[in-house]
């Protein structure tokens, strides 16, 4: 399976692709994490060099391309990545000890006969994707319950800031889509406005994604989501374009 991994040192600092609430920014480091991330065949090493040709020289097919940035533990991804075959799926997680058990569940599922050969991850921040992904490359970005940096200087923090949108627009398609879903209704609101204010296109949205006729089907649960959907809590989403 032809799967690779890139480990980038640049901007290691705490946040940019952390969970809600700072979950994963808690998360204690697993000693020899790296490594085993390093070592994996099912991470990317030196993913600059498939800039602008990732569906010709990595995935060698024309399916396209989609994205989970903080992917978390992998549930999301792996699950979206066997329920669609004709799409490709990179994840995109910064922690390395967050992205080996993502790795992990994986390898368990392949154990069962599970096929990802669609499915590749990256450890990066998300600031460097652009040395990654040129123009008009990715097809769908997903952000799933991503950390809200609630105090007003840490905005730029926020994964659906201007700041953040600039740089999805640079690879991501005028046709592509981003999708965003959150439990902090404070960060919904605030990725609305970010959305409007930087000229993006508000596709749908919805204040209880389980409770939405249409928004809901098909919907993938991360383990997040779960978890705070059987508190009762409801699930903030919200779809746009470029």
């Amino acid at each position: 399976m032809r799967t690779l991994y890139l480990c980038v040192v640049l901007f290691k600092e705490r946040g940019i692709c952390g969970k809600a609430e700072g979950r994963s920014m808690r998360l204690r480091h697993i000693a020899g994490s790296e490594d085993f991330v390093l070592q994996s065949d099912a991470a990317v090493r030196e993913p600059a060099r498939f800039r602008g040709r990732w569906k010709e020289d990595f995935f060698r097919n024309h399916a396209p391309i989609h994205i989970e940035i903080g992917m978390g533990k992998g549930r999301f991804l792996t699950e979206l990545s066997l329920l669609h075959p004709e799409i490709n799926f990179l994840g995109i997680e910064r922690y390395d000890s967050v992205l080996m058990k993502a790795i992990q569940r994986r390898k368990r599922a392949e154990k069962e006969g599970a096929d990802f050969s669609n499915l590749s991850f990256l450890s990066i921040d998300a600031r460097l994707l652009p040395e990654v992904f040129s123009e008009n490359e990715i097809s769908r970005i997903y952000l799933n319950f991503s950390d809200p940096w609630p105090k007003t200087r840490q905005k730029n923090r926020r994964l659906t800031s201007p700041v953040f949108l600039r740089i999805y627009r640079s690879f991501l398609k005028a046709e592509g889509e981003l999708r965003f879903k959150t439990d902090n209704e404070a960060l919904f609101r605030y990725s609305l406005e970010s959305i409007s204010s930087s000229g993006w296109s508000l596709l749908e949205k919805t204040e209880d994604l389980h409770r939405d006729p249409v928004l809901s089907r098909g919907n993938v649960m991360t383990e997040y989501e779960k978890k705070f959907s059987e508190r009762g809590n409801p699930i903030f989403a919200l779809y746009a374009r470029p």
